[in-house]
């Protein structure tokens, strides 16, 4: 009579004889994916990251790149330890990268970031406030035209003055400009 083994994948010679004739794939990503959460606290955004094991100052970036919050690094990790006269050494070690969309409004200045006990946080400070709006102040006149008149060297500015004229003649005499 044969004994059944509940913990034995059923597929797992079938991958190995797929991984000894054709490899791994190629565009397989080599890396791995740490976990993440985001939620809100009042108007911020918080992004907490799962990164145990790596040095925040030398393993991993956060950056904006083109309105998206980016979060990357590398996991080098390495344990040995003495089993019944045998030496096991052990390694964990691969790249990582999240991406996280922003809000338009939110820029550099806006966010912070903290790394404690395995654990990045990202704080997006108004993220999920009404972006606000940018006023810009009307002024009289025509800003081209004086920058163009200081600028303008004496002959300039007579043909200038003479261009205004004529148009003054034939605003004024109700042709068509």
């Amino acid at each position: 009579m044969s004994t059944l083994n509940l913990w034995q994948d059923p597929f797992a010679d079938v991958e190995q004889l797929v991984r000894t004739v054709f490899g791994t794939a190629p565009d397989r990503p080599q890396g791995w994916t740490p976990a993440s959460e985001v939620f809100r606290e009042g108007d911020d955004a918080v992004v907490r990251v799962e990164l145990p094991g790596i040095d925040p100052s030398t393993d991993a970036t956060v950056e904006i790149e083109k309105g998206h919050l980016v979060i990357r690094g590398e996991r080098r990790q390495q344990t040995s330890e003495e089993r019944q006269g045998a030496s096991v050494r052990e390694m964990r070690y691969g790249t990582f990268r999240r991406v996280f969309r922003l809000p338009e409004h939110v820029g550099p200045e806006d966010l912070t970031a903290s790394y404690d006990a395995g654990l990045l946080t990202v704080r997006v400070a108004g993220a999920y406030s009404p972006p606000k709006p940018i006023s810009v102040q009307i002024g009289v006149g025509s800003p081209a035209q004086k920058s163009v008149d200081a600028t303008a060297t004496p002959s300039m500015q007579q043909s200038s003055e003479e261009h205004r004229e004529e148009h003054r003649e034939v605003a004024t005499s109700g042709s068509p400009a």
